[in-house]
């Protein structure tokens, strides 16, 4: 995206992390945004802006451990954290609910979308009480979101294809390219049929 956030993104109006926002927000207690780099450019959100607390860049799973410690201290009742990716603008409004009934109150299970038979890593619900579990596992190296949730008992939760403006798309479809970006401009911009 040319160095730029691509959540920052207009599409159509609004940003692609204010949709993202929008469409989880009615779904969770508590949201939070996990972001390295200065905070100051998220402020808009009104969201706390939570740094990976590992220090090298080591993907998603950092992410998922600093929601986990930060919903530890700050939320101490929740049991899991949901997390989505910024550039997923067309999320189920019942994700969270699905994937939590899916666990049906399995206190160390995973719960990973699915959509046209591929599991979606980044877009999961994910048990605290592996917190340090995940920590140990990012210090030895682990980096593929798959790889650490395969050390658990893990459930996909399937997805149909979400109605946007007169298509059927895909509802985790994310973009990852200015090609991707125009995609979702074009599919928001259409009438529904």
């Amino acid at each position: 995206m040319g160095g730029s956030d691509k959540g920052l993104l207009d599409i159509g109006g609004t940003t692609m992390l204010d949709r993202v926002v929008d469409r989880l927000r009615p779904q969770v207690g508590r949201l939070i945004l996990n972001a390295n780099g200065d905070p100051a450019r998220f402020a808009v959100l009104g969201l706390p802006v939570v740094a990976d607390m590992i220090v090298s860049f080591a993907g998603p799973l950092a992410g998922m451990l600093a929601g986990m410690r930060w919903s530890s201290l700050h939320a101490p009742e929740a049991r899991c954290i949901v997390t989505v990716s910024c550039d997923a603008p067309f999320l189920p409004t019942d994700l969270v609910a699905r994937l939590g009934a899916a666990v049906d109150d399995r206190s160390s299970v995973i719960a990973l979308a699915q959509s046209q038979g591929k599991l979606h890593p980044v877009i999961g619900l994910w048990p605290i009480e592996l917190a340090d579990d995940l920590e140990r596992q990012l210090a030895a190296g682990v980096r593929k979101v798959l790889e650490w949730a395969d050390r658990h008992a893990t459930i996909p939760v399937a997805f149909e294809p979400a109605k946007i403006g007169s298509r059927m798309v895909d509802p985790f479809f994310n973009a990852n390219t200015p090609a991707d970006v125009e995609i979702v401009r074009s599919m928001l911009a259409e009438p529904s049929a």
